[in-house]
């Protein structure tokens, strides 16, 4: 760097340190966030609805004080120790006379009396009690430890063990084998004891079975299996069991090493395995009958799309591609070129043909009804492709198919809540099948009724006490506003009962009468309201702001609808712009959120609070920003997030192209100054940015970036490319490190060496990608202390202090 250069870049970063609007710099904005207030976690209501409590970070410290807010005088206190012992706890469950509430503790079950106040602690133990429920008689509270059932019977103020699993093998099934049996027949010792220990057997069973004080046997399930979710039926009859095959997921973990740490010597923590690496493993759903200790496997056989293979065709389209691809041929995908297509082969012979077979699912949710003589269960193909809910005819033993979403790309990880109505008799879910998520209510035994419909998404919904409505939030006024809105269980019209447009969620009171509602906006950070469950004023509680942080000035970003060339959608975004509207060419940089299936235009307090306040620094040195929604963001339905399936990096790419020609078309922007950057997805984008629209922009940081989804999670990555054994190609074209020939600007690579999301190897071997092609203007930063979320002040500032010199010194 040469001297002028390097005087330049000192009095740029100067400027950055000294005030900016009131306060407004790089040390500020990227300082612990504790000068802004932390903001409320947590929340809950009292059980008699007199008082709402949440968790607030200390200034200072990780520590969470508890705190208390009386609705009768608005008296905001700190719990204090003493207080503990009597405290309730969020997600209660009732009886059915609502006379008394359960809820965990510290990992204990209480209950509460609600007329007398009265607290019974159930259980006192180091083991974690969970998922308590009255029994559908309410003579007893039922909880979890483990995958085994107990209850508490409150007229014998007695535990009771209801069920025990074990991953074992019977041990009195046990068939001798031919040794054996020679043994026993010569050796008459051996017979004798043996036969004395069946005799004993077979009688301590007999006792078991007619002494209902002792505990009932327990469920041998097999050595070959890991027992996974349990659900027991309040009547105490049935058990819902999954299982998953022992060692099915036992695939190669990645190793990451740790440099800096307490004992001074480098340490090697293990780590998550690559997608596609180890498939989940199927599971296996099962019906225990706990009154004749009986057990029956529940198949699969009669989901409607069980036995289809919706994978064929792009098993096929791999297929043809490595074999022209063996022959020289060349199969480009995209633009992509180099890796192989044999990936789409699987142990040497081709999947192309395969016969169709069931498919392997996975065990999403298990839901008896309240009396326990229905259950409900959602089930998900391990191809991502379906989701089903299914009600298992008890008598039968069999599962009966209630509703069925298909997608042809994948099913959403959201919006798929479902549940029981009072009646007990009907189911409700969440479904995207009109291509947005609403609200459904379906009789057993007939069709499926729409609560809601519109372009608009519904999430969290929440039944009335008295089984009348739903609560839900959604974005009905426009996708970046989001509030709670009812609507009648019988059906009619939704309401919308807050007005805040930043809505965060909602907790019902106890009795339903009132709405516990989180809320914020763009510069104030989750606060607490509350307002009549029928609509009417929001009475704001808390304001957790420093003075420091209230004293600030801010630019509010507007919010635009940026004309999409390949949708007729728009392409919502977050405009943030100087108040000099004069024809001056200004610098344009476009921030790219993270996580693809997030969304950052709304009018709430956004994840990225630094990056917004960064941007205000950006808007005083005259540069235009830009923060968009493109396609895979959420909040737009169920298209706008499959756009991108096995497409990665290209219809984004359109729409962040589409922002920078809006800005130049309306608002000065210098096509010639072009910056971009992000974390995370938003790391992948600047990637393929600047290697796929090199002409476009000019310089881009891409912190803690996926470079090849071969190398990231199964999760999420197997929902938008399948496989890379299976689709091969759909990586190829999704990968920056494909593309990284096409690099002709500036880029900084800023990344964690213990980020466990997205591994720091990463950006180690696309830097070594851009040695090998000869690509000069590119920074590697590592930060040996961070993981994927930066939890330092310094290496945020270290980090910003970078793009912003990127910036300065390539576009202004």
């Amino acid at each position: 760097m040469s001297r002028a250069l390097a005087a330049a870049v000192t009095a740029l970063l100067c400027l950055a340190a000294q005030p900016a609007r009131a306060g407004l710099a790089l040390e500020r904005i990227m300082a612990d966030p504790d000068w802004i207030g932390a903001p409320v976690e947590r929340p809950y209501w009292s059980l008699d609805g007199k008082a709402v409590y949440y968790a607030l970070k200390r200034s200072g410290s990780p520590i969470r004080d508890l705190h208390r807010i009386d609705l009768a005088d608005g008296n905001d206190h700190v719990i204090v120790d003493s207080e503990l012992v009597d405290l309730d706890a969020a997600e209660p469950v009732f009886d059915h006379a609502r006379r008394r509430a359960a809820f965990v503790r510290n990992g204990d079950v209480f209950v509460r009396e609600l007329d007398s106040r009265r607290l019974i602690q159930i259980t006192r133990s180091n083991a974690d009690e969970a998922s308590p429920q009255f029994s559908a008689d309410d003579a007893q509270i039922q909880f979890r430890v483990g995958s085994d059932w107990f209850a508490y019977d409150f007229a014998r103020a007695l535990v009771l063990p209801l069920a025990q699993l074990k991953a074992e093998k019977d041990p009195h099934e046990k068939k001798p084998d031919d040794f054996e049996k020679l043994q026993l027949r010569l050796i008459g010792t051996l017979r004798q004891e043996h036969e004395n220990k069946d005799a004993l057997r077979q009688r301590n069973e007999a006792l078991r079975a007619a002494d209902p004080t002792r505990a009932p046997a327990p469920f041998y399930l097999g050595d070959d299996v890991r027992i996974g979710e349990t659900a027991l039926g309040p009547d105490g009859r049935w058990l819902l069991v999954v299982t998953t095959p022992k060692g099915a997921d036992e695939g190669r973990t990645g190793k990451m090493p740790n440099y800096v740490t307490e004992s001074g010597y480098e340490e090697v923590e293990d780590v998550r395995t690559r997608v596609g690496r180890n498939d989940p493993a199927p599971q296996t759903l099962w019906l225990l009958d706990l009154h004749k200790h009986a057990v029956a496997k529940l198949a699969y056989a009669n989901l409607p799309g069980i036995h289809d293979d919706p994978l064929a065709a792009i098993r096929a389209e791999n297929e043809k591609a490595r074999i022209a691809e063996d022959k020289g041929t060349d199969v480009a995908a995209g633009s992509a070129k180099g890796s192989s297509a044999r990936a789409g082969k699987a142990d040497g012979k081709s999947t192309a043909k395969a016969e169709p077979k069931e498919r392997a699912l996975q065990v999403a949710a298990l839901l008896f009804s309240r009396d326990g003589r229905e259950a409900a269960v959602q089930l998900r193909a391990v191809d991502n492709k379906d989701r089903w809910i299914a009600t298992v005819d008890l008598a039968s033993q069999a599962l009966v198919a209630q509703h069925r979403l298909h997608d042809e790309a994948w099913i959403n990880w959201n919006f798929n809540e479902f549940g029981w109505l009072g009646d007990a008799r009907s189911l409700w879910y969440v479904s995207e099948e009109t291509g947005y998520a609403q609200l459904y209510v379906k009789p057993l035994d007939g069709k499926p009724r729409a609560l809601t419909e519109g372009r608009f998404e519904i999430s969290a919904p929440a039944l009335s006490p008295d089984g009348r409505w739903f609560y839900v939030h959604a974005n009905v006024e426009a996708p970046y506003a989001y509030d709670v809105y009812r609507v009648p269980v019988a059906g009619g019209r939704l309401e919308r009962l807050s007005d805040v447009r930043g809505s965060q969620g909602f907790v019902l009171s106890p009795d339903g009468s009132q709405v516990l509602l989180t809320h914020s906006s763009s510069y104030v950070p989750a606060q607490l309201g509350v307002l009549p469950a029928a609509g009417g004023t929001l009475r704001a509680l808390t304001d957790t702001r420093t003075a420091d942080y209230k004293a600030m000035s801010w630019l509010a970003p507007e919010i635009v609808g940026v004309p999409s060339s390949h949708t007729r959608a728009p392409i919502w975004a977050k405009f943030y712009k100087p108040a000099d509207t004069s024809a001056t060419p200004r610098p344009i940089v476009l921030f790219v959120h993270g996580a693809g299936y997030t969304q950052n235009t709304h009018l709430q307090f956004p994840y990225y609070f630094r990056e917004q306040m960064f941007h205000n620094l950006l808007v005083e040195r005259g540069y235009l920003v830009l923060d968009m929604d493109y396609r895979a963001s959420a909040g737009y339905g169920r298209d706008w997030r499959t756009a991108i399936y096995r497409n990665m990096g290209h219809p984004e790419l359109e729409d962040l192209v589409d922002g920078v020609n809006w800005l130049v078309k309306n608002h000065h922007g210098d096509p010639q100054r072009v910056g971009v950057y992000g974390g995370s997805y938003g790391g992948f984008m600047t990637l393929m940015a600047l290697f796929r629209a090199p002409d476009v922009f000019k310089a881009g940081a891409a912190l803690r970036p996926v470079t090849d989804w071969t190398q990231y999670n199964h999760e999420y990555t197997s929902n938008i490319l399948n496989t890379p054994q299976v689709d091969a190609l759909a990586y190829r074209r999704s990968s920056p490190i494909e593309f990284a020939d096409g690099l002709k600007g500036r880029l900084v690579i800023c990344h964690g060496m213990i980020d466990d999301n997205v591994f720091f190897q990463d950006s180690v071997r696309l830097f070594q990608k851009l040695v090998e092609l000869h690509k000069d203007d590119v920074e590697l930063a590592p930060y040996p202390m961070e993981r994927h979320a930066f939890a330092h002040a310094d290496a945020w500032l270290d980090e910003y202090k970078r793009i912003f010199k990127l910036f300065e010194t390539s576009l202004h």
